[in-house]
């Protein structure tokens, strides 16, 4: 007795990204109500915010607070450009890229350096209303970015190891 065995392939239209594709078009309907578009929205107003506090106080370490300025601008605006590739789901046009991967790097570069600078301006604050609220914020932004992170991680390696979907 011999036994056939048919092999049958299945399309599927899914991507490698760590965003679930469940509303057609070239935006992505259900990304802003996510966890992780509330989280990169929240580190974004911090950032900002940061900056703002610094650079409208009064200072005289201009060393200190200009590397504060410029790693809260910078990373609030990788963070928006990191938003809109889930929104507008650029990941499906560049696929060369690893977004889980780069978000990743992104997210522990950020919370290293964050976290430097936030020390560094709360150290040399001397008791400033605006620097001293604009290194708590970038406290919060080093937080912020460290859940970005674990989270990141958990998609980047987590999921790839045990092969589940996201």
């Amino acid at each position: 007795m011999s036994q056939h065995s048919s092999v049958t392939v299945v399309r599927t239209t899914t991507s490698s990204s760590n965003v679930q594709q469940s509303s057609p078009g070239l935006v992505d309907r259900d990304y802003p109500g996510s966890i992780p578009a509330i989280l990169k929205l929240c580190q974004a107003v911090c950032l900002l915010i940061a900056f703002l506090c610094v650079r409208s106080s009064v200072w005289t370490d201009y060393s200190t607070y200009r590397y504060f300025e410029v790693i809260t601008i910078c990373f609030m605006i990788l963070v928006l450009v990191f938003y809109a590739v889930s929104l507008f789901r650029i990941y499906r046009m560049l696929t060369c890229v690893s977004w889980p991967l780069t978000e990743l790097l992104h997210y522990a570069i950020c919370t290293i350096l964050l976290l430097i600078g936030s020390i560094v301006a709360a150290v040399k604050s001397y008791s400033i209303g605006g620097l001293v609220a604009g290194s708590v914020f970038g406290f919060i932004s080093t937080f912020l970015c460290t859940v970005g992170m674990v989270l990141s991680y958990k998609v980047t390696f987590v999921t790839q190891s045990s092969g589940a979907a996201v």
